[in-house]
Order: structure tokens, then C-alpha cells, then sequence
């Protein structure tokens, strides 16, 4: 095999790597949203639609701080937001939400 060759396949292994990487939350983060948020805010398109992708990552900046004080006068909400379960979920929720913001390509 040719140096060009596998310099070419180790670009393509790392490429997928990462792309993988970047969304292999993202079905995790449909469901704990369909679970916890659907109530409120619809079916998971409609939701992340709610906001660009830059005002997701600044919802959920600071350990989502922004996003937990959103959703203080809920009770429901406000108790999911205090949860082991959420500081389990808070990546792959947030994950899915910018992949399906009203500015992505999906």
C-alpha cells in the first residue's frame, strides 16, 4: 500500500471518528426529550425548533444554567431540572436539540 493510500485512509478513519463522536448522542437526548419535555413543548422537532443552534448552546452553557432558570416556575420542570437524571441526559439532550434547531440543515 502507498504512503498517499494510507495517509488517505487514516484522514477517512479519523474524519468518521470524530463525525461519529459528534452525534452519537443525539438519539439518547430524542428520547430523554420525548420523556421529560414533550409535555410542554411538543414532539422533539417542534421543540428544537423552538431556538437557533447558537441560543441552545447558550441555554445549555454553564451546565445549563440559562435553561434551568427558563423553566423555574414549573414545578414539573423546575424538580426534572434538579435530577441525577438530567445531569445524566444534559449532554445528549443538548446534543439533540442543536442537531434539530430551526438553523440546522435537518
Amino acid at each position: 500500500m502507498s504512503k498517499i493510500t494510507l495517509r488517505f485512509l487514516v484522514v477517512i478513519f479519523i474524519t468518521n471518528v470524530f463525525t461519529f463522536n459528534a452525534f452519537a448522542n443525539i438519539p439518547k437526548g430524542q428520547k430523554a426529550y420525548i420523556k421529560n419535555c414533550k409535555v410542554c413543548h411538543g414532539n422533539g422537532i417542534k421543540g428544537a425548533a423552538m431556538h437557533t443552534q447558537v441560543e441552545w448552546e447558550e441555554l445549555f452553557s454553564n451546565n445549563g444554567t440559562k435553561i434551568k432558570q427558563a423553566h423555574q416556575k414549573d414545578e414539573k420542570a423546575d424538580a426534572f431540572f434538579k435530577t441525577e437524571l438530567f445531569s445524566i441526559h444534559y449532554k445528549d439532550i443538548r446534543d439533540f436539540l442543536l442537531y434539530s434547531a430551526s438553523d440546522s440543515d435537518q
